[in-house]
C-alpha cells in the first residue's frame, strides 16, 4: 500500500484515542461539576450522582476510543465504589457493575443495594488475573496509603485490551484537604486538629488514617513506569483547552485538583 494510504488510514484511528471525550471536556461540564462540591458533605447522593453520570460518559468515551464499542455487555470494577452511588449509571449504560470496598460503613452509608458490592481492599483485590473489561478508581487513591500499588491491582485484575482509568484528588489542589481545606495548605494534622476544634468531632477524612497526600507527580511517575500502556493524562474538572497544565511542574500540583490516567492493558 503507498506511503500516503497508510498514513490516511491510520489518521482516523489515531483521533479517535481521545477525541470523544475531548469533546464532552467543555466549560458548561467542569463548571457543573465544580459548583457539584457544595454538596459533598450536606447531599452526597446529588454530588456522588452526579460524578456517577459524568463517569460513566468518562469510561464510555475512553472504551469507544479503545474498542470503538460501548459498555453494552462489559464487566466493570469500580475499586472504593463505597456505597454503590455508580451502580445505575453502569447498569444503565449495559455493563455489569462490581465494586470493592474496605470499609462495611461506607458500603451501606447511603443505604443502597448493589449486588456486586465485595468487600476487600484496593490494595490487594479480591479477584484473580484479567477478569475485568474496564477497571477504575473514582477518588480513591488519596485514601489509601499505598496507592500505587492499588494501580498495579488494578492492572493485574484488567483483561488485556481492557481500560484503566485512575481518578484521584491532588493534595496541593483546592480540594486536596477536602473537608478540612484550604488549612490543609498549611499541613495535614493542623487542618485536622484544627476542625476537630472547630466542629467537636474528627473529620471524616483525617489526614495520616484515611486522607494522605498525593502529588499530580505521584501520578506522572506511576504512568511513566507502569507496564499498562498510558494513553492519556489529564485534570478531570478542567476544560480541555486547560489540559496543558498537567505538564507544568508547580502549576499543576496547585490547580489540576484531580488528576486522570488511562491506560490500557
Amino acid at each position: 500500500m503507498p506511503t500516503a494510504s497508510l498514513q490516511r488510514s491510520a489518521q482516523p484511528v489515531q483521533r479517535r484515542r481521545t477525541s470523544r471525550f475531548a469533546d464532552r471536556a467543555t466549560l458548561r461540564r467542569s463548571l457543573r461539576l465544580l459548583t457539584s462540591f457544595r454538596f459533598e458533605q450536606s447531599d452526597p447522593g446529588r454530588f456522588y450522582g452526579g460524578i456517577a453520570t459524568d463517569s460513566a460518559e468518562l469510561i464510555g468515551d475512553f472504551y469507544a476510543d479503545v474498542t470503538d464499542r460501548d459498555l453494552t455487555g462489559t464487566v466493570v470494577l469500580d475499586v472504593g465504589g463505597g456505597p454503590g452511588y455508580f451502580a445505575d449509571e453502569f447498569t444503565a449504560a449495559g455493563a455489569r457493575y462490581v465494586s470493592v470496598e474496605p470499609d462495611p460503613s461506607e458500603m451501606h452509608a447511603a443505604g443502597l443495594r448493589v449486588a456486586g458490592s465485595v468487600r476487600g481492599s484496593g490494595m490487594a483485590l479480591p479477584f484473580r488475573d484479567n477478569a475485568f473489561d474496564v477497571c477504575f478508581s473514582s477518588n480513591v487513591a488519596e485514601h489509601v496509603p499505598y496507592p500505587w500499588v492499588m494501580a498495579e491491582e488494578m492492572v493485574r485484575v484488567t483483561k488485556p485490551g481492557g481500560l484503566i482509568v485512575f481518578s484521584y484528588t491532588v493534595w496541593h489542589g483546592p480540594f486536596g484537604g477536602h473537608e478540612t481545606g484550604l488549612w490543609h495548605y498549611l499541613g495535614g494534622e493542623y487542618a485536622a486538629r484544627r476542625y476537630r476544634r472547630k466542629h467537636g468531632h474528627e473529620p471524616k477524612n483525617r489526614f495520616g488514617r484515611s486522607l494522605f497526600a498525593v502529588s499530580a507527580a505521584d501520578g506522572l511517575r506511576w504512568a511513566a513506569t507502569t507496564s499498562a500502556e498510558v494513553r492519556t493524562v489529564f485534570p478531570r474538572y478542567h476544560p480541555r483547552w486547560a489540559w496543558w497544565i498537567v505538564r507544568v511542574p508547580v502549576l499543576r500540583e496547585l490547580l489540576v485538583s484531580n488528576l486522570v490516567v488511562v491506560a490500557t492493558k
